[in-house]
């Protein structure tokens, strides 16, 4: 049996494969044992060290502790990402519409803007609008993030609306629309639907660069975590820190979910059955095929 893109393996490449995956546990495990064992030698794992999360020291409370990580510091970072997404998006929206434009001068100046963007690293853009346009440490982050975010979003639909089928365009111009109709009526949608998931991907990529504020003095989520670790002592740095690392997988396994399931349901619905209404509008005797196996025809189906 062959795959289409591979030849299924045999007896003795499925024999290696096994033993490969074996050896390689082992050495994962072997390495896990020696992480532990220095870190358990550091005291990370003594309730010493972690007692900060339920009975911090220097008369602070719990509540105190989580309120400055969940409630300034996260709310600080979805603060940041809240304004700084639609921006983005609204942006790339337009980068994308304006690089295709007919007249190659008039496409000239939107493909310059997107390359610059992204080739650019996000803190150096943080950095000039905080430096160079003396902005706030909030609107330097947002600066830095539209900037970066907009081109990569701009590619994403440019990458969209040249996947779609050439018939797709023909077919519109044929009945009488215009081509910027049949770019924001029919392909523009299809583009955006099929890059969903994309899109949600890099809406990730922004909420998890957010955390590059804390360089320029931003308060967000990784500065909380600091603030508390030089405030409270670097003996509860591992539990501070792992705090902090789990509300961003949490943030971010959400929105790598929510990219799954608008995948999984665009599919679903790229696929889905045949509107009756439209095909009560087929001539009388046409045959049509529902995907999930019913089969009728026009006028009556």
């Amino acid at each position: 049996m062959t795959s289409i893109l591979y030849d299924a393996p045999g007896p003795v490449a499925l024999r290696r494969e096994r033993w490969g995956s074996v050896a390689g546990v082992i050495v994962l495990l072997v390495a896990a044992f020696f992480a532990a064992r220095y870190a358990a030698g550091r005291g990370v794992f003594d309730l010493e060290s972690w007692n900060v999360l339920w009975d911090p020291p220097r008369g602070q409370t719990a509540g105190d502790v989580w309120t400055s990580i969940l409630v300034r510091g996260l709310g600080a970072t979805l603060q940041a990402a809240a304004i700084a997404a639609p921006l983005a998006l609204a942006l790339g929206l337009l980068l994308a519409l304006w690089r295709r434009a007919s007249n190659v001068v008039l496409r000239a100046p939107a493909i310059g803007v997107i390359e610059l963007s992204r080739g650019l690293p996000v803190l150096l853009m943080m950095f000039f609008g905080w430096l160079a346009l003396s902005m706030r440490p909030f609107y330097a982050v947002i600066f830095g993030l539209v900037i970066y975010n907009m081109a990569i979003i701009a590619e994403i639909l440019r990458a969209g609306l040249a996947a779609l089928p050439k018939g797709q365009a023909e077919a519109a111009l044929a009945v009488g629309m215009t081509r910027w109709q049949t770019l924001l009526f029919v392909e523009l949608p299809q583009a955006v639907r099929t890059m969903t998931p994309s899109l949600i991907a890099q809406l990730v990529v922004l909420l998890k660069d957010s955390s590059l504020g804390f360089i320029i003095g931003y308060a967000e989520l990784l500065r909380a975590i600091q603030n508390n670790t030089q405030y409270f002592g670097n003996e509860y740095a591992v539990a501070l820190f792992v705090v902090g690392a789990g509300v961003y997988l949490v943030l971010n396994i959400s929105l790598s979910q929510l990219a799954i399931r608008v995948q999984r349901r665009g599919s679903k619905r790229s696929a889905g059955k045949l509107d009756k209404g439209a095909a009560a509008e087929l001539p009388a005797g046409v045959v049509v095929i529902d995907p999930s196996g019913g089969r009728g025809t026009g006028a009556g189906f």
